[in-house]
């Protein structure tokens, strides 16, 4: 019994192709396939978020190594699209399972219309039994609205439909205090507890093929982003798909996250997660106590800094003095207005701009609380 819950699945191009040649390990994906479908037709609600275009093209092309160009990684991922959906879309098909294509940019999940629709379109294909299977759409991305890699899209797609799990499957089993590859004597680590994500610190290695983009460091991205929406995250084998049901039986594979218990609404998650930040304000102790315990909005009186350039209604990161992230939120005022206001009482604020603007710089409406910094 799972109480329709909901899981995201992301697997990465090193658990999807052969690390030497780029071939894709197809025993791997037909195993994935089957668990996926097995577990759809338990109730579950499943996600799979597929990382592979660029590399499968790289091998349809006969390409030695990965890209760096953007307009030729565009196109090569043009090219390895399509053959990894056919590849999917013939071994789901196989168990009678359907399946559906969603490619994301983060444009999509910036614009508040675009993210609503995005959250419907995946509950509708849920009611239909449809498997929705997510990419980057890395054919029209550009760098500045690049997910970066698919580690922190399916952190930011489990945040969006609030999933219950989301699972990373990758080429190690599970967390380590360094690269177990590199270093023989790294210790394995089986609970993260959310209290602990922010400060925990481990030699995050690079990706482990030439064919991936991502890394541990990326994975802690991840997890930071998911268990902050309340999202139990799960570190665990690429080769090994049959322990996710494993997992949610209960069984202690891989590294697990535990969440934050999940208390924003919708659109907090969204400000927090869909938008891209496009500055900083740096806070005193006292603004910090008052938005981070006192559950208050931002006045200009406990900004001691502002860095970025950004206009009302932007998303911006709160930071404390020493520049950790404690909120974000959406501005009332522009960058250039905030630098002028910044350590002034809000009854000045006509005074200082010629007009009558908002009382406070981020209405407590529009803000997002992260990390308690005190």
């Amino acid at each position: 019994m799972n109480d329709r819950q909901t899981i995201v699945i992301k697997i990465g191009t090193s658990s999807l192709t052969h690390p030497t040649t780029g071939q894709l390990a197809l025993s791997t994906i037909a195993t994935l396939v089957e668990t996926l479908t097995q577990l759809r037709q338990m109730g579950y609600r499943v996600v799979l978020v597929s990382s592979g275009a660029v590399g499968i093209g790289c091998s349809r092309l006969n390409l030695t190594e990965r890209p760096k160009k953007m307009s030729l990684k565009q196109a090569v991922a043009a090219v390895g699209q399509g053959r990894l959906m056919r590849i999917y879309d013939d071994l789901f098909s196989g168990l009678g399972q359907a399946i559906a294509q969603i490619l994301l940019t983060r444009r999509e999940l910036m614009d508040r219309s675009c993210y609503v629709n995005a959250y419907n379109t995946f509950e509708e294909l849920f009611e239909l039994g449809v498997i929705p299977v997510v990419n980057e759409n890395d054919t029209v991305a550009v760098d500045e609205l690049k997910f970066g890699d698919n580690d922190t899209l399916s952190a930011l797609v489990a945040s969006l439909i609030e999933a219950d799990w989301l699972f990373i499957l990758t080429d190690v089993d599970r967390l380590y205090s360094a690269d177990p590859r590199l270093f023989p004597h790294a210790q394995p680590i089986s609970l993260v507890r959310w209290s602990e994500l922010a400060q925990l610190q481990v030699e995050a290695g690079s990706s482990g093929s030439q064919w991936g983009t991502g890394g541990m460091a990326t994975k802690l991205a991840a997890a930071r982003i998911a268990t902050s929406a309340g999202v139990k995250m799960v570190i665990t084998s690429g080769k090994k798909p049959e322990n996710i049901s494993k997992i949610l039986q209960g069984e202690e594979l891989g590294t697990q996250f535990e969440p934050q218990p999940r208390t924003e609404n919708a659109r907090k998650r969204w400000i927090a997660y869909g938008l891209l930040p496009m500055g900083q304000l740096y806070l005193d102790e006292g603004a910090v106590k008052a938005i981070c315990i006192g559950g208050k909005s931002l006045l200009a009186a406990g900004i001691i800094n502002v860095k970025g350039d950004f206009t009302a209604s932007d998303a911006v990161q709160l930071c404390d003095r020493q520049g950790n992230e404690i909120a974000r939120g959406l501005v009332n005022y522009s960058s250039n207005e905030i630098e002028r206001l910044k350590g002034q009482r809000s009854e000045v604020i006509p005074k200082l701009l010629g007009y009558e603007g908002a009382e406070t710089v981020i209405h407590r409406d529009n803000l997002v609380i992260l990390s308690v910094s005190m």
